[in-house]
């Protein structure tokens, strides 16, 4: 099954801080390119945080005593260690580590640590751009004919804003949230209408007669 990768969705032309940054070059950066937060890497291109406009205002915001404080730089404010993936990393994997840890964005490196790319809320969500026609494809062609091996007419798939209506009758009682799981882990699949029905219960418990007669 095609499921998008980190990779394919992220921003590849990303906008870096040094950790000896200004504070106040940063905030030019965010103001200049329209972003609300950036990476800081080392000279060989290593992520070694990530620093954004909430992190320049707690800085300013908490400021004590009288006395100017010392230059401030991107490495006194950055948020370290940084949270990173890899490009082939699964857009959902990305979206499930990014609310776990409630981050914004996510700088992508390669095999080395070296930055290569950042993904951001909004880069992950562009898999739901999909077209309903192009995941009722998928759901046809890639789930219920090639991945389950059922007839191709036993499921009428309709999809309207991304919601996927499976209808029809499949054998087994269990090949149905067998299916439903599957399409529900589709790219762009932003909810599933379950309307199947089937022939047999496989699900059934045993009977009382047949615990007795097992030995």
């Amino acid at each position: 099954m095609t499921t998008h990768v980190v990779g394919e969705v992220m921003t590849r032309d990303v906008v870096r801080a040094r950790r000896t940054t200004p504070f106040k070059e940063v905030v030019r950066l965010l103001d200049h390119h329209r972003i609300s937060g950036l990476p800081v890497v080392d000279a060989d291109d290593k992520v070694l945080g990530v620093l954004s406009g909430s992190d320049l205002v707690r800085c300013q915001a908490y400021r004590e005593g009288t006395a100017p404080p010392p230059a401030v730089t991107a490495g006194d404010v950055m948020s370290s260690p940084a949270i990173t993936v890899h490009p082939e990393q699964t857009v959902p994997d990305a979206a499930r580590l990014m609310e776990r840890r409630g981050v914004e964005r996510l700088p992508v490196v390669d095999e080395a640590d070296r930055l290569i790319g950042i993904a951001t809320r909004r880069d992950l969500l562009r898999v739901f751009l999909r077209t309903d026609d192009d995941i009722r494809r998928q759901v046809s062609d890639e789930i219920v004919t090639t991945a389950l091996n059922l007839p191709s007419d036993a499921v009428r798939v309709s999809v309207r804003d991304g919601v996927v209506t499976l209808g029809g009758q499949v054998e087994a009682r269990s090949r149905v949230p067998e299916l439903v799981h599957a399409v529900w882990r589709l790219d762009g699949v932003v909810g599933v209408v379950n309307s199947l029905v089937f022939r047999s219960d496989d699900c059934e418990p045993p009977t009382p007669a047949h615990w007795a007669a097992s030995p």
